[in-house]
């Protein structure tokens, strides 16, 4: 005879695991040679689909702006990632700005991208495009070098776009980077970022 069939399982299959919390804070310090140092604090929190976030000193000095945006995720080995966004400025700029954060990475070379539009409502000959965008390579877990290009009106630069280099270092959640802006350009602006993934 053959084997007996096997009796069906009484435990039921497990649940797919609710969506959890992430939260992203940050905070970069700017060393400007021809102007105003400052600090842009940024904080971040996803949520499957939603992405929220909050900005200051970002757009414009003494300006906050608030995001709402949408995660869109793919591939295992090769990443990619695209959140569109929408986002309000209120402060010495107002205005409304849509936006998009963008990602890719594989193996140890990352590239990362954010721009928005800035539409003052105030003032409509202010409004202006601001992109950061980054390429790195990851040579060892803890450590990553790379480029980097910056588009601002926070401060007046003696390019359109000020291109220059990175070297990040990582313990646990934290990552400490260091930016050199502006190279071949004139004095660099210096930009020391603190991020956490938690």
């Amino acid at each position: 005879a053959g084997e007996e069939a096997a009796a069906p399982s009484a435990e039921p299959a497990p649940a797919q695991a609710p969506a959890t919390w992430s939260f992203s804070p940050s905070v970069y310090t700017y060393i400007v040679p021809r102007g105003q140092s400052y600090a842009n604090p940024n904080f971040a929190a996803d949520r499957a689909w939603l992405h929220l976030e909050a900005r200051y000193d970002y757009e414009n000095l003494n300006t906050a702006s608030l995001w709402l945006g949408y995660n869109f995720n793919f591939g295992r080995e090769l990443t990619l990632g695209l959140t569109p966004m929408l986002g309000g400025v209120v402060g010495h700029t107002t205005g409304v700005a849509p936006g998009y954060e963008a990602s890719a990475g594989w193996r140890g070379i990352a590239f990362s991208s954010q721009g928005e539009y800035v539409i003052d409502t105030a003032h409509h000959t202010e409004s202006f495009f601001y992109t950061w965008t980054e390429l790195s390579e990851s040579p060892v877990d803890w450590g990553r070098f790379g480029l980097v290009i910056q588009r601002t009106k926070v401060y007046d630069t003696t390019a359109d776009i000020e291109r220059g280099a990175l070297v990040g270092f990582s313990y646990g959640a934290l990552e400490l980077t260091t930016y050199v802006l502006g190279i071949g350009q004139g004095a660099p602006t210096i930009v020391l970022g603190l991020a956490a993934d938690l």
